[in-house]
């Protein structure tokens, strides 16, 4: 003892041996503890930590199947008023924006030379009638053969057909409204040349208002006249119209690969107007099916998938089909049952059969 006291060297290297077999002997120990933990842990596989996941439980839902568009709204019947012969306006009767009703007079047109052709025409009826009523007795005394009264009953048919002719002209220079609507703005004045291509003003029929859509071709199976629709306008944003489809288009447009279809939407009150665009939102379909949340699909190698928690808190990797999407919500078609509880947080970073936690049930 004393000889290796006397060798300091010697001491401090005896003591860095014991030192260093102490802390590879705890180091040892704290692995084969670590080792054993994992080999061990109890109610989970290999020990692995629980991944803390929210669930929601599988269950039927309403899914309503809509496609939306854009339209543009049009008049139920619209026309330019316009004159039928050339002459000039005697006469205006209506002011800009008029409501008027089918048969009102709108503008007259001077005819003071079919008057005159008018009078002329009714004297020679009365002379006609008079020649004919002459003969008629002296017909039946056999003073007046028989062809002479029917060349007088010729002119009397003749000259009703010529007034006739007179009447019709006078009523060409009363132009009319064709139908019940609103009026436009006046584009003539008393004294104007008018003739059949002058417009006088416009007339639209707003009592209902025809909206023109297109839909993809894809839909085409799903829409059906009498189908509902609800449209909207940047006019009226806080309103919606509701109408019914009443035409669906009988070709499919070979560039836009869509259909055209027509609605048409109650305008009793007169907000809407012809030429407003407006969203379109078409009602297909409405029935009870499996809806999962969104964020619980997980698209992978061109298949979708979703994590099930089975009854021992393992998560499942299963295989399903999904319908119809709506912001939100996805229709599964096939690979999961009512009652079974998919993962919507925590996707990323659960993977197939291993332990989860969960820390909330989203229902």
């Amino acid at each position: 003892m004393r000889a290796i006291l006397r060798h300091p060297l010697l001491i401090l290297f005896l003591i860095a041996v014991v030192v260093l077999t102490v802390s590879v002997f705890y180091k040892l120990n704290e692995q084969s503890s670590g080792a054993g933990g994992f080999a061990g842990g109890p109610g989970r596989p290999g020990g692995m930590a629980a991944t803390p996941v929210t669930v929601a439980t599988v269950g039927y839902e309403e899914m309503i199947n809509r496609v939306q568009s854009v339209g543009t709204a049009m008049a139920n019947e619209s026309v330019n008023v316009t004159a039928k012969v050339s002459d000039t306006v005697s006469r205006v009767r209506f002011s800009d924006g008029d409501q008027v009703q089918r048969g009102d007079v709108l503008v007259e047109l001077t005819n003071s030379a079919e008057m005159a052709r008018l009078e002329e025409a009714q004297l020679a009826v009365d002379d006609a009638r008079l020649q004919f009523d002459r003969f008629q007795p002296l017909a039946d005394l056999n003073l007046v053969s028989q062809s002479d009264l029917d060349t007088a009953g010729n002119r009397v048919n003749t000259a009703e057909a010529r007034l006739q002719g007179v009447v019709a002209d006078m009523s060409d220079r009363l132009i009319m409204a064709p139908f019940d609507g609103v009026l436009g703005f006046r584009q003539v004045s008393e004294g104007s040349l008018v003739s059949p291509n002058t417009v006088i003003t416009t007339l639209d029929d707003i009592s209902t208002i025809k909206l023109d859509f297109t839909v993809a071709e894809v839909f085409l199976a799903d829409i059906n006249v009498g189908a509902s629709i609800e449209a909207k306008s940047i006019v009226y944003q806080d309103r919606t119209f509701s109408g019914v489809v009443t035409v669906v288009g009988s070709r499919i447009d070979p560039a836009t690969r869509s259909v055209q279809v027509r609605a048409e939407i109650p305008n009793p009150d007169g907000q809407l107007r012809p030429g407003m665009l407006m969203t379109v939102d078409m009602l297909l379909d409405q029935r009870e099916t499996i809806v999962v949340p969104e964020e619980a699909v997980v698209p992978m190698q061109g298949r979708q998938y979703v994590y099930l928690v089975d009854d021992e808190n393992i998560a499942r990797q299963t295989v399903i089909k999904v319908g119809a999407r709506q912001p939100g919500r996805v229709e599964i078609l096939e690979g999961l049952v009512p009652g079974q509880q998919v993962i919507t947080e925590g996707v990323g970073q659960v993977r197939p059969d291993t332990p989860v936690r969960i820390v909330n049930n989203a229902g």
